[in-house]
């Protein structure tokens, strides 16, 4: 028996159903398509897939591509519809079947649904990218638990993570032929930007650097231990695991990570940390079964609670916004490191989406939509899950909101990020930094920023903004 395994975001050898099952039964055909429609203009006039992104991935299918190399086999690359492409891969190779892992939104299934229409042969979908597999759920993904702590509670206590499956020995591979070249990095009209040194970290996409990183964090610098206590940081490369872009590709698989934090709790420590990080892996996985349960709610305005909203919709308001311009200096340090490396923390995340969904009353849509394009770290239903739950349309019913002066002073005290990503402040103290606003004339020439003409004035009054917040809330 042929078998075809269509890769998409499972970018890796370790762990990987489809590829177990199919060594069990023939020859095997590995194949991953780039889909161009991934590269094509929103409509809000940016790249569905940005150059950060685009980079990540190319170098993640590259690595793919080495690692079956070194097996003894290659990895098939084409460009094109997959349904078409896949369908002449059967043909060509006369393929019996074509294993993949199923996707849950909507694209990513239409897609499925039209390869399945076009080829003749069988389309087989496994389930792999979550932490707890869906059949070992304690409820039906309709009875989804409408509050994380619900889902959270439930799993731990009636779930068990399966065991990662072993990388297979011995590849029977198909003669492929022609495996065909990868798109080069100025294809499909996106440029690769290049790297800053300012960026937290290098990330470089593919499986062996995922473990790469796991082994630095977990085992090498010990990490871990602190995790919990750090993870909000702002700057440098072990503030957290970081590992979130190759997880998002599939270089490496949730339970991967999940067994290899139980390796730690054995061999060298076992605390708060530790179970802080599977606690966000749980995260992770409520995200993705809530967009299987809700389905295109999830893309709309008024989000999972079906709100009826009117929210701005300014272009130029906007790439205020997503060019760190807004005038506020924690809001815009952290879009420009989002723009220059394709990464942003945890942290900023929520505050620039609070600060765009509540604090400005934009189209939360258009957010999440540039998220997409810039994260190398983008995963469907976390970026829509988390910017619904900014919004307030999201699992939280509560009127939250971020004070991002609070927040600023809390996690960019000294101003030490802000500086960092917004040179043109470098000279400003401390008491200064995150409210330029309340600088004299006299102040601004001492500290060498003229306000309006070196940097933007605020876009808007926060504290104003706050007081609509609470009166809508």
């Amino acid at each position: 028996m042929k078998s075809i395994i269509w890769h998409r975001n499972d970018l890796r050898i370790k762990d990987h159903e489809p590829l177990v099952t199919a060594c069990k039964h023939g020859q095997i055909l590995p194949v991953y398509i780039f889909d161009p429609a991934l590269f094509e203009s929103t409509m809000y006039g940016f790249p569905k897939t940005g150059s950060h992104r685009k980079r990540f991935l190319i170098e993640s299918v590259e690595a793919l591509r080495n690692a079956y190399r070194q097996k003894g086999g290659d990895l098939i690359v084409r460009t094109g519809n997959p349904a078409e492409v896949l369908n002449e891969i059967c043909d060509h190779y006369q393929a019996d079947r074509v294993l993949c892992y199923g996707e849950v939104t909507s694209e990513e299934t239409e897609a499925e649904e039209r390869v399945q229409s076009l080829i003749q042969v069988p389309l087989v979908k496994f389930r792999g990218h979550a932490l707890y597999h869906p059949n070992d759920l304690p409820f039906e993904i309709r009875e989804l638990p409408v509050v994380f702590t619900q889902f959270r509670k439930k799993v731990e206590k009636k779930c068990s993570v399966r065991k990662p499956l072993p990388e297979p020995e011995n590849i029977n591979f198909a003669d492929l032929g022609d495996p065909g070249s990868l798109p080069g990095l100025g294809s499909f009209g996106v440029d690769i930007s290049g790297g800053d040194e300012r960026s937290v970290l290098e990330f470089k996409g593919g499986e062996e650097e995922a473990w790469n990183r796991l082994n630095h964090y977990f085992f090498e610098s010990d990490s871990l231990r602190n995790y919990k206590f750090t993870r909000n940081g702002l700057l440098g490369a072990d503030y957290s695991s970081k590992l979130s872009p190759w997880l998002a590709l599939g270089c490496i698989s949730a339970r991967s990570v999940h067994a290899e934090v139980k390796k730690y709790e054995r061999e060298v420590h076992k605390n708060v940390s530790t179970y802080w990080l599977i606690f966000e892996l749980i995260w992770r996985d409520y995200f993705r079964y809530s967009a299987e349960k809700h389905g295109n709610k999830i893309f709309r305005l008024g989000g999972i609670q079906g709100k009826n909203l009117e929210k701005r919709t300014d272009p130029e308001w906007f790439k205020k916004w997503a060019h760190g311009m807004t005038g506020i200096p924690f809001i815009d340090a952290n879009m420009r490191e989002l723009w220059q490396t394709g990464y942003m923390s945890n942290r900023g995340r929520q505050n620039v989406a609070s600060f765009l969904a509540q604090n400005m009353d934009m189209d939360w849509r258009w957010g999440a939509a540039w998220f997409e394009s810039m994260l190398i770290d983008y995963d469907v239903c976390s970026n829509w899950g988390n910017w619904a739950y900014n919004a307030t349309v999201g699992h939280d019913p509560r009127n939250r909101y971020f004070n991002i002066l609070n927040q600023a002073d809390k996690y960019d005290k000294k101003g030490e990020y802000v500086r960092t990503w917004l040179p043109e402040l470098s000279e400003v103290p401390s008491e200064f930094i995150h409210k330029l606003h309340t600088m004299s004339p006299d102040q601004q020439k001492l500290f060498g920023v003229n306000i309006a003409k070196d940097y933007p004035e605020p876009i808007l009054d926060l504290e104003e903004s706050y007081e609509r917040i609470r009166q809508e809330g």
